[in-house]
């Protein structure tokens, strides 16, 4: 009895390092990727004039948003050729091929000469790279938010679902703000105009590193491993089996996919005007320092890792759906008035309140999202069907930041257009919370859902 108490302590224990290693991978591995797309977001009025020079600021600084938006538009190619990838073959070997695709992209755009140097050519360059990326980052999209989930407890799921989604996204930021702040110190003024934005790409080859050396040892999810074992025991794993693209795109799983856009377009739109906003609204509306900036923002990084968490964990205890429904109005009604106080504040400790508070209502939203997406997919699609769900929706709500410049003719028009655009998105989320069904403990059967 003892040796059997004995092995099934290490069994257990065994068990726990797998999971807790999947789910550091999964956050870790979203985190950087999303730290890649964060470093352009930090640097943007710089590579507008580098890059899209033009004699109104806003118009360039319209021009680096439509090339972040270009990289949003290609991460659903990304998710369907990574995502299929992931559903057939493994989840693992989809998120280290697509990290070190991300990293080696990312680091390249420190290399591209600018307008001054090859003249037209340097904005087709960048926008190129910006495409390539964006297929990558689709990938790890479609892996790292399934094997994390797939591999924790139920009562963990919402809490690892907040973790992913939008603690990676606050690392995210964290770690660019970290970065910013750093080589903003060590080049100083002109210097980083010159070197300093150069150096900010180059650090992206962590993720290419990371995917190598870390993830290698990450083990495939528990349920992946059993459909696989499931297939190979059925007579009928001779029979080829359907893509899984064109499974999504089929019956039932469409129409779930299109109700899932509204959440996802909402939730995404609300995450970019938010911590994907904030970097240039301190900067071009408040004229806050980059030191103060970036600190600023390093807090309300944190802030976006725990409100996530807190309001995935909040999806166990009283739903999804409930979930989506609150957070959705707290975001209807504080998002657009934080957006039109925020101008002309001075003081730092009122500023930072705005901004931080700002921030963290706009990660609750998704960040229940990520699980209610694998609830919603049966394993045999979930890396395609969550991946697909997620990139396009984030897509769609990742191009707004260049409307919102588009529609603000002076750095003063900004706040009116954010709370406009702000008050639409959140109405968008508000009517996908109220379609949606609540899919609480349906990952284990999700074709019910």
């Amino acid at each position: 009895m003892a040796v059997a108490t004995n092995e099934n302590v290490f069994a257990d224990r065994e068990s726990n390092r797998h999971t807790l290693r999947a789910v550091i991978a999964s956050c870790i591995g979203w985190s950087l990727d999303l730290y890649d797309l964060f470093i352009l977001l930090f640097v943007a009025p710089i590579i507008g004039r580098l890059f899209f020079p033009s004699e109104h600021a806003m118009l360039s600084l319209a021009a680096v948003y439509a090339s972040f938006g270009v990289t949003l538009l290609m991460r659903p190619l990304g998710s369907a050729l990574f995502g299929s990838y992931a559903d057939r073959k493994g989840r693992k070997a989809a998120m280290i091929a697509s990290m070190v695709g991300v990293g080696v992209s990312t680091a390249a755009f420190g290399l591209l000469p600018t307008v001054a140097t090859i003249g037209a050519a340097a904005p087709v360059l960048f926008i190129v790279l910006r495409l390539v990326q964006g297929v990558f980052v689709g990938g790890v999209v479609a892996s790292t938010h399934t094997i994390g989930t797939e591999s924790v407890a139920p009562r963990w799921r919402g809490a690892v679902s907040g973790l992913i989604g939008g603690g990676g996204a606050g690392l995210g930021a964290l770690f660019a703000s970290l970065a910013y702040y750093a080589l903003s110190a060590v080049f100083p003024g002109e210097q980083f105009d010159e070197w300093g934005w150069r150096c900010m790409f180059f650090t992206g080859i962590i993720s290419a590193v990371l995917g190598i050396t870390i993830f290698s040892k990450l083990e495939e999810s528990p349920m992946f491993k059993k459909m696989q074992e499931a297939k190979a025991r059925s007579k009928a794993a001779v029979v080829p089996t359907a893509h899984p693209v064109r499974t999504l795109f089929t019956g039932q799983y469409r129409n779930i996919l299109l109700v899932n856009l509204l959440l996802t377009i909402g939730g995404g739109a609300g995450y970019y005007l938010t911590s994907g906003f904030l970097p240039t609204y301190l900067k071009v509306v408040n004229g806050t320092p980059a030191s103060t900036a970036g600190f600023i923002l390093m807090l309300a990084s944190v802030g976006v890792i725990v409100a996530s968490i807190a309001a995935g964990h909040l999806s166990t205890f009283i739903g999804r759906k409930k979930t989506f429904i609150w957070v959705g109005v707290a975001r209807l009604i504080l998002l657009p008035a934080i957006a039109l106080m925020m101008p002309g504040v001075t003081d730092t400790v009122t500023l930072a309140i705005y901004v931080i508070v700002f921030s963290m209502l706009g990660s609750m939203g998704y960040a229940p999202i990520l699980i209610f997406l694998n609830e919603r997919f049966p394993t045999s699609i979930r890396a395609t069907g969550t991946g697909l769900s997620w990139n396009i929706g984030f897509a769609i709500g990742g191009v707004l930041p260049t409307f919102v410049s588009l529609a603000s003719p002076q750095p003063a028009d900004v706040p009116v257009s954010l709370a406009i655009f702000l008050a639409v998105i959140s109405v968008i989320f508000l009517i996908g919370a109220l379609i949606v069904p609540e899919t609480l403990g349906k990952l284990d059967e999700p074709a019910k859902s």
